[in-house]
This record gives structure tokens, C-alpha cells and sequence, in this order.
């Protein structure tokens, strides 16, 4: 029965891309499909590249952000962590990057299954305050799929790395004395030095917002935060001025891990950017009114800062958005509608808004997620997609499969070439992708694969290689967001 059920599966799959090929084969005789030109730059060509990292202290204003005049933006300087790596070949990195981003992936669909019962966090109040920015570290050209931000954190302040987090909502930090903590670039923070550091007693309604707070002989209180990697950071619950450059933000609520361990890469913590009642955002609504964007940049293509925006000035005039849905089993996640796909300038059959639906019991949906670099879709969709592309770029010299890719293209000796464009359609806005973000080099010889993957869970999530370019703004006060093309030039 096994075998006649896969025989029966294997059947309507081949149907499924026959029905494609033949779609695209009659709609191509009616109207051409459109096509985009893709510049080809192989893996580890790094148009910027440094011999040590560095910080600089200037305050310096990133041009073209889409800010009002009368509410400029304090900006960091940041140097990407590929400096860091002076050993290893850019496939190594390349190869690193891949199997971080299916420990991230494995991590949300985790916890987006084990959701059932939890409810819904609270939101901020509305209302205006200073806009600050940081430019944002880009850990795609090495391996992590993460990006990173400099900030300050106690008393007088002392600056650290800090992952930037959208699918995480508490903010936490390594702190002496450290019973088991992994490498950082920084030292490791100490609270007894720093005047403003507060711990949380166990009665405090700020411990209670925690899943599961804990208790010391103390009555401080404690917090655990368990990643699906393996990852996890355990301390004291307490509140702490951080500082963005001259933007002293007092009190927030933080972990102040004595025991941690996974994989961060040298960050001394993580500054949860999630939809969630403890998240930065969150926290911090008074002030900044409850919107921050970002702007992601890919450093091996581009020696532009990448940059974090908090307060009104995150929201582009330029860009499209999309309403924000919420799932009531999980409050971390930003859940779009997804309702099409398009590929050279057709819509995709078969993908639909059925594929992505969030059910009442809190399965399925769409998040956008600064963590994850490849984008996931459901088995259904992704193959969809993926014949439709395979279609419009058959004159394009096939590639074995890399990794998780199963769509690649041997593009050697080439400079440039067309191919089909790609246009996610959300409800209200239509963005299309610039090729640099679905056609992505895989090493240094020239193969190029389709930036996009399959996945058996329910959860599909649009990853940080989609977005880069776009300023993506989290207007949690408008319940939506955005997208905003060349928002990081």
C-alpha cells in the first residue's frame, strides 16, 4: 500500500509540472515572459574588505534613509564580522551559513508547533519620542545568516555585539561571573559595575511576564531561555540603561545570563525584536511608537552600512505593506498573507493564500524573519515555484544540487544574465525581488542556485536573503508591514 500511495504522490507531482511547463509554454506564445539582468559576482568577492575590526566613534548620518528632516537619525559605523574570519575559504563560510540557517529554521518550526495554549502577549502604548539608528553587521558573506548591532549596555556604558532577533522577544546579555559562557569579542559585561543595573524581585509583575520565571534563595527573580538548536541562556531577570550612541534608553528589561551556551557567534547577547510583551519593541513603545525598520545589506555585493531604525522615521514614504496577522497561540512571530507568486510576470498556479493559511489552532502562516536566510515554503509551493522558474530560465546551463538547493545553474565565464523575475504577492502589496536575492552564488567557480527551499513543516518563512535591499518596517502600532525597495542606498 506504501508503495502504490508514493507511486500516486510521485504521479501527481510529475502532472503538477507537466501542467506548468504546458502553462508557461502557452502563456509565452500569448505574452513573452519578463526577465531581469543578473550581474554575476562570485562567492568571496568582497568589494570591502578590512584588515581588523574596528569601531569607529563618530556619529555620522546615513544618507538616503527614509527619515523626516526634522527628526535626524544617530547612526553607528560597523564593520562586517568577515574580518574575523582570516582562515577559512569562502565556501567553508558559505557552507557554515547553510547549516546555521537549518538550525534556525528547525528552531521556529519547533516552536511554532509547540505553541498550543499560549496566549497572546501585550502591546506597548502609542506615542511619539526621539528616533535613533544603528547600522546593522551582516553575518550572511560568513556563514551565520545573522546580523549584529553595536550598542551600549549599562553605566557608564560598555559596548558589545548584539544579535539582532526578530523571531526572539527578550532581550539578554553574557555577565560575570559566568559559569559557563561561550567566546565573545567583548569582554564580558559585569553588572556590579554599572549604577543603573537593577535585579527584579520574584513578586515583580515584570517577573510574571516571563513563560516560566524561576526564583533564587534571594527572591530574584530568574529567567531560561531554550532555543530548538540547543542553544540557551539562563541568569537574573533585571532591567538596564542601553545606550545607542547618544540615545540613553533606561530600564529595560533583560536577562543577565550567568550560564549559556550555543550558537552566537560572539555576540555578547541578543536583543529580541519579536512582537512579544518582553520584546525591545515592545518595552520601548512609549518612546519610539511602537515602529522600528531595518535594512539589510549583503556586504559581498555591496559596501553600504546596513542600518536599524527605531521611532517614526522608520516608516518609508516609499514603501507597500501588508497587514500584520496574529496567531493567538504565539505573539513572537510577524505573520503576513501570503496570496500568490508570480515568475516572469505569471502567476504561479496552484499557489494560492490556501497554502499559507494560519489556522484557528495556530499551525501554518507566513513569518518574515531577520534570522532565517534561505526562504521556506511549504513542500506544495516551493516545488510550484521552483518548476516555474526551472521553465523560464531553461536556457541557463544546469548545475548538480547544493545543499539544500536543488535548483542551480552553472553560470562560469558569464558576467551577466537574464533571467525570469520573481514577484511575492502579498495582501495590499506586490513585492518584486531583485535577481540578486533568489539567484545567489553557492562558490567561487560560478554555480549560482535558486535561493529558495521546500519544507515539510507548516511554517513558511520569508528569510533575510529575500529581504536584503528593502528597508522592512514593523509598524506595530498600525498592525502592519512594510517594504520599501532600495531602501539601503
Amino acid at each position: 500500500m506504501e508503495g502504490k500511495a508514493k507511486a500516486k504522490v510521485e504521479a501527481l507531482t510529475f502532472l503538477f509540472s507537466f501542467l506548468l511547463l504546458s502553462f508557461f509554454s502557452s502563456a509565452g506564445a500569448d505574452k513573452p515572459l519578463e526577465y531581469q539582468s543578473l550581474v554575476l559576482r562570485p562567492l568571496g568577492k568582497n568589494p570591502s574588505t578590512k584588515s581588523e575590526l574596528s569601531w569607529a566613534e563618530t556619529e555620522i548620518k546615513i544618507e538616503n534613509l527614509p527619515l523626516s528632516e526634522a527628526e535626524p537619525t544617530i547612526a553607528l559605523n560597523l564593520e562586517h564580522r568577515d574580518v574575523l574570519a582570516f582562515n577559512a575559504t569562502p565556501e567553508a563560510l558559505f557552507n557554515l551559513r547553510l547549516q546555521r540557517d537549518k538550525f534556525r529554521v528547525e528552531s521556529l518550526s519547533k516552536m511554532a508547533a509547540a505553541a498550543g495554549g499560549k496566549g497572546a502577549g501585550g502591546n506597548g502604548t502609542r506615542g511619539r519620542g526621539k528616533d535613533f539608528s544603528s547600522s546593522v553587521t551582516s553575518g550572511l558573506a560568513q556563514g551565520s545568516g545573522e546580523y549584529f548591532t553595536r550598542l551600549g549596555v549599562g553605566t557608564p556604558p560598555k559596548y558589545v555585539y548584539m544579535v539582532l532577533d526578530t523571531g526572539s522577544d527578550i532581550v539578554w546579555i553574557q555577565c560575570a561571573p559566568c559559569r559557563k559562557c561561550y567566546s565573545q569579542i567583548d569582554p564580558v559585561f559585569d553588572p556590579k559595575k554599572s549604577v543603573s543595573f537593577s535585579g527584579i524581585a520574584c513578586g515583580s509583575p515584570l517577573c510574571h511576564r516571563l513563560d516560566s520565571p524561576g526564583c533564587n534563595s534571594k527572591q530574584s527573580c530568574l529567567y531560561e531561555v531554550a532555543y530548538g538548536d540547543g542553544s540557551f541562556t539562563i541568569g537574573e531577570f533585571s532591567t538596564e540603561t542601553l545606550t545607542f550612541r547618544g540615545t540613553r534608553v533606561a530600564k529595560v528589561a533583560l536577562g543577565c545570563g550567568h550560564d549559556n551556551e550555543g550558537l552566537f557567534v560572539g555576540a555578547a547577547g541578543l536583543l529580541g525584536l519579536g512582537r512579544g510583551r518582553l520584546s525591545f519593541p515592545t518595552q520601548t513603545g512609549r518612546r519610539f511608537g511602537r515602529k522600528f525598520s531595518y535594512c539589510l545589506v549583503d556586504r559581498s555585493a555591496s559596501s553600504k552600512p546596513s542600518s536599524v531604525v527605531f521611532g517614526e522615521s522608520a516608516v518609508s514614504r516609499t514603501a507597500v505593506f501588508t497587514p500584520l496577522i496574529t496567531n493567538p497561540k504565539l505573539d513572537t512571530f510577524y505573520y503576513l498573507e501570503l496570496t500568490g507568486i508570480s515568475v516572469g510576470g505569471a502567476r504561479v498556479p496552484g499557489i494560492t493564500a490556501s497554502l499559507f493559511k494560519l489556522d484557528a489552532a495556530g499551525n501554518g502562516g507566513v513569518i518574515v524573519d531577520s534570522g532565517t536566510s534561505v526562504t521556506r515554503l511549504t513542500r506544495r509551493a516551493y516545488i510550484g515555484l521552483r518548476d516555474a522558474f526551472r521553465a523560464g530560465a531553461a536556457n541557463l546551463k544546469r548545475a548538480p544540487n547544493y545543499s539544500l538547493f536543488d535548483t542551480c545553474f552553472d553560470l562560469s565565464g558569464k558576467t551577466e544574465v537574464k533571467v525570469p523575475t520573481v514577484v511575492m504577492h502579498f495582501r495590499g502589496a506586490e513585492v518584486s525581488l531583485p535577481a540578486t536575492n533568489y539567484l545567489i552564488p553557492v562558490d567561487t567557480n560560478g554555480v549560482f542556485c535558486f535561493a529558495f527551499a521546500g519544507t515539510m513543516s507548516g511554517l513558511s518563512i520569508i528569510g533575510n536573503i529575500q529581504q536584503q535591499g528593502f528597508r522592512v518596517i514593523f509598524d506595530l502600532a498600525g498592525s502592519r508591514v512594510g517594504f520599501a525597495p532600495h531602501g539601503c542606498a
